[in-house]
Order: structure tokens, then C-alpha cells, then sequence
């Protein structure tokens, strides 16, 4: 009952929207919420279930330490969680989950020609992004957190989300 509650108040807030100006907690902790929580509601592909699921975070030290805190120990899709974090796009090679902070969004480019195709929810947090190609884009919306979901580039990374994610978000 206390996990059905839990998942009911986090999805309460996505569909709300967080007020940035009066969020108690800081947006590193709120963005590594959300992205657990979205990772949840998508469906990788079978060769992509196997060994450990990786979550990517390019520039923001904070979401990657928050990450590791409090859901490195968690089971995500029946595999174990491992979260990388680099300051440097040019590194990764492979991951489930890939979140490019605001800070490296000048590396998009270069991230969405590289897992294009490849089963990898590309999460980032900058204007413009999901219209772009992200999978996911954080987005302030009157002063709200809410989401960006770009339905091509989910399929195109042969991933699939649930419409009670595609319902909470805003669909490009």
C-alpha cells in the first residue's frame, strides 16, 4: 500500500508539474526522480536485457550522485543499476539511460548521432532538445517542471512507453 501511495504522489507530480520557484527540494534531486521513475514506464528491447542496466550522466555531478545514493542499489528491469558518470560525451559507448545535463547540451549533436538507433532513452534538460530528437526533455512551463516526449525518437531507439507516461507528458 505505502509503494502505491509513493507512486501515486510522484505521479501526481509529474502530471502537475513542479513549481521551480517553490520546490523544497533541490532540481538535481527532482530530475533523478523523474528519470527513475521514467525508466519505469519503458520497454527495452530483449537484447538489451541482459547485464547491467547503465544509466549515463554527462555533466551534472550532482544528478549522478544523487543517482548512485539512492537508486544504485535498486534493481531496475530485473538487472542490476549501474550509473556512470563523464564529463565527456565522447565516452560513452554504451547505456540504457543516457541524461545530458543543461551544461553539456552542446554535445547533443553529437550523443543523438551515436545512439540513434540503439536501444538508449536519451534524457536531457535544455530548450529546444526534444524537438531535436531527445527522447525526453525537462521543460519549464509557466514556472512548472514538465516533460517533452518525442515519440519518433523513442521508436527509432526500438523502445516503447507506456501511454500513461505519453499522457503525463508533452507530446511532440
Amino acid at each position: 500500500m505505502i509503494r502505491i501511495s509513493k507512486v501515486f504522489v510522484v505521479l501526481s507530480l509529474m502530471v502537475a508539474g513542479f513549481t521551480l520557484k517553490s520546490a523544497e527540494r533541490p532540481m538535481h534531486e527532482i530530475h533523478s526522480m523523474l528519470m527513475f521513475n521514467f525508466i519505469k514506464y519503458v520497454e527495452w528491447p530483449e537484447q538489451a536485457k541482459a547485464g547491467d542496466f547503465v544509466i549515463a550522466v554527462v555533466g551534472d555531478e550532482d544528478v549522478s550522485t544523487t543517482l548512485n545514493n539512492f537508486y544504485a542499489k535498486r534493481p531496475v528491469k530485473g538487472q542490476n543499476v549501474k550509473i556512470v558518470s563523464v564529463n565527456n560525451s565522447a565516452a560513452l559507448s554504451n547505456a540504457h539511460v543516457i541524461y545530458l545535463a543543461d551544461d553539456m547540451s552542446k554535445d547533443f549533436d553529437a550523443v543523438h548521432k551515436k545512439f540513434s538507433g540503439k536501444p538508449t532513452l536519451i534524457i536531457t534538460d535544455k530548450t529546444g532538445l526534444g524537438k531535436k530528437g531527445s527522447c525526453i526533455n525537462f521543460q519549464e512551463v509557466g514556472g512548472k517542471l514538465k516533460f517533452e516526449i518525442n515519440q519518433a525518437s523513442i521508436e527509432n531507439n526500438n523502445l516503447k512507453i507506456s501511454s500513461q507516461l505519453a499522457s503525463m507528458g508533452i507530446l511532440l
